[in-house]
């Protein structure tokens, strides 16, 4: 009796999964091609600004460490 409860729930899951699929409005290739170039751009900036901004950052902590050692 459980077993067949289960194996029911189960199908009803996949039943409505499968009919909530049918009313997803899927991305066209061009949307998505725009969608793509957008985030490799904003990968590419932020890679680019986090990159200077780590620099910056390791030569202002590289100085100071050498001010106080001097002192």
């Amino acid at each position: 009796m459980l077993e067949s409860l289960k194996v029911s729930r189960i199908n009803q899951f996949f039943g409505d999964v499968k009919m909530e699929m049918r009313k997803v409005s899927w991305p066209g290739r061009k949307e998505v091609y725009g969608t793509t170039i957008v985030v490799l751009c904003a990968v590419f900036f932020f890679g680019i600004y986090l990159g200077l901004v780590d620099t910056i950052l390791q030569f202002g902590v590289q100085g100071l460490y050498g001010w106080l050692a001097g002192r």
